[in-house]
């Protein structure tokens, strides 16, 4: 088999500057990033061309931790992100690259993603649902127009 491409593509209503901050932010990615199902944390990040990641995903109802992270390649702030992906675990080897653009439409912000390198381990469609339930969550946190408050 042939690892897996998986391209995304959704409209936000919300700036590209916001969207761009939650692919960047620690803790935001740890709120939308992990799908349904699971809890996640972002044990480092060093947000620049050539610094780091380490996040881990853990699955709510059995305990059981997967950790993965990567280098940022290429960041041009809220246009677009390029980074590599790689698992801990040896059973899903390999290196996937991801590439996010960020443009700005009428009502906010187009987004477009593509991870190349998908394990053959994990199967595209369980992929795509994972990314949906993320993309979803990250709506939600950057579409919230909450006022300011003293």
């Amino acid at each position: 088999m042939m690892p897996n491409t998986i391209r995304l593509h959704r409209v936000l209503r919300a700036t590209p500057e916001r969207v761009y901050r939650a692919f960047l932010d620690p803790d935001a990615m740890a709120k939308w990033v992990p799908p349904n199902g699971f809890t996640g944390k972002v044990h480092q990040m060093d947000a620049r061309v050539g610094g780091s990641y380490k996040m881990s995903f853990t699955n709510f109802t059995t305990g059981k931790s997967h950790h993965f992270g990567g280098e940022y390649l290429e960041l041009v702030p809220h246009e677009r992100i390029r980074y590599t992906d790689k698992f801990e675990d040896p059973n899903l080897a390999g290196a996937m690259q991801v590439t996010i653009s960020f443009k700005a439409v009428s009502c906010g912000t187009e987004v477009n993603i593509t991870q190349e390198g998908v394990p053959d381990a994990i199967p595209a469609d369980a992929c795509y649902l994972g990314w949906q339930e993320s993309l979803a969550l990250l709506a939600k946190l950057v579409e919230a127009e909450i006022p300011n408050t003293p």
